[in-house]
């Protein structure tokens, strides 16, 4: 279904030149609302008033703690195996809003205002699970959601353990800023879709989950990274330069995550500005690790000059996230942090005036044929 219209949203526009999310362009609100505005504004539909986003603010704090079972279940699959493999965050944080639904006294109700207290809910214990989860993967002392702390100085500290900057904060705030909302993207509309069965919010966020943890869509910030490091390991064992490894790479005709996009073919809007506020960071709190940022513009140099591709979103973000000090594998739980938001106006917008979303296909199987022919 690439490139077709799949249905009307009043939740966000993309287009080659601007991403609109209710009527306000990505940069604008990266540079001038904070993430808890953004939220607001995506699932309540306007800019939030001092009052209401007060109110909005002290309910979301107020949502965070998720029950002690399911939290000690959340870091004990965090330190299980499959083999030798950790499990899946992806998968670990699927369970954990299955784990929720069970015990959100409304999950079954899809009434407008039941929805939008679940939408509140989900958006506030997600980064909970997500510390949780990290917090078994290292085996560590779980801690509790901080309520005097904003929403990205909350995730980052559950993750880590540490009360951030107030730069590391704000970096953080403008990356969920940018990946909350994007029309209808592969989970975005598998949610959607789920939805348009009449399902509860619980299973539809379940289900975008699952769709963004393919790395065609919400993998691709780790992989970036990976690719940057593997790029690193390349030229200190003294194999070649980074041209001499991109030239290896377009050889095997390997695919370069971090770069093109669906929809943007001349570049996409969010990845210069989440690479400037990356590259601040850096600079400024942890200078070390500015080196990606400086081996990130190779690299995007030679796809440019040589491929004609731009780098996407997804690119910046595994650096920046790096250069925070944030673990690989929870690159992509943390979209779902910030995704959940748009996820959640959609399941809102498909349920108050919905009608099944059932596409026809195309039948390209053999002929009639009689059985016992």
């Amino acid at each position: 279904m690439a490139g077709q219209t799949a249905g009307d949203t009043a939740v966000c526009s993309v287009n080659q030149t601007q991403l609109i999310y209710r009527g306000y362009e990505i940069a604008d609100l990266a540079a001038n609302a904070t993430f808890e505005e953004v939220a607001y504004l995506l699932l309540e539909g306007e800019k939030p008033t001092e009052a209401q986003l007060a109110s909005f603010k002290e309910e979301l704090a107020e949502m965070r703690p998720v029950e002690p079972d399911i939290i000690k279940t959340i870091a004990a699959l965090g330190k299980m195996k499959n083999g030798d493999k950790d499990l899946h965050p992806m998968a670990v944080l699927r369970t954990g809003v299955s784990f929720l639904g069970h015990v959100d006294p409304e999950c079954e109700d899809n009434a407008p205002e039941a929805e939008m207290r679940k939408a509140k809910r989900l958006m506030a214990k997600i980064p909970t699970l997500i510390g949780a989860m990290q917090r078994g993967r290292e085996g560590k002392e779980l801690i509790d959601p901080d309520p005097k702390l904003g929403h990205a100085e909350n995730l980052l500290y559950l993750i880590g353990g540490e009360k951030p900057s107030e730069l590391a904060a704000k970096v953080m705030d403008v990356s969920l800023i940018l990946y909350a909302e994007h029309d209808f993207n592969a989970s975005t509309f598998t949610s959607r879709v789920i939805a348009s069965t009449e399902a509860d919010m619980h299973s539809a966020v379940g289900g975008g989950i699952g769709a963004l943890k393919g790395p065609l869509h919400g993998g691709a910030n780790e992989m970036a990274m990976e690719m940057l490091r593997e790029i690193d390991e390349f030229v200190a064992d003294g194999k070649g330069t980074v041209g001499d490894f991109m030239e290896r790479a377009f050889a095997e005709k390997r695919k370069l995550m971090g770069f093109g996009h669906r929809v943007y073919k001349n570049g996409d809007h969010r990845a210069g500005i989440l690479r400037e506020w990356g590259l601040k960071y850096a600079t400024q709190n942890a200078p070390e690790t500015k080196k990606w940022f400086d081996m990130g513009d190779e690299v995007q140099k030679i796809m440019l000059e040589q491929k004609n591709i731009h780098p996407n979103v997804d690119f910046p973000c595994g650096m920046t996230y790096y250069a925070l000090g944030i673990p690989v594998p929870q690159y992509t739980p943390i979209f779902v942090a910030s995704r959940v938001t748009g996820w959640c106006a959609h399941i809102m917008e498909q349920h108050a005036n919905n009608r099944i979303i059932r596409p026809l296909a195309e039948y390209v199987g053999p002929e009639l044929r009689n059985w016992n022919d």
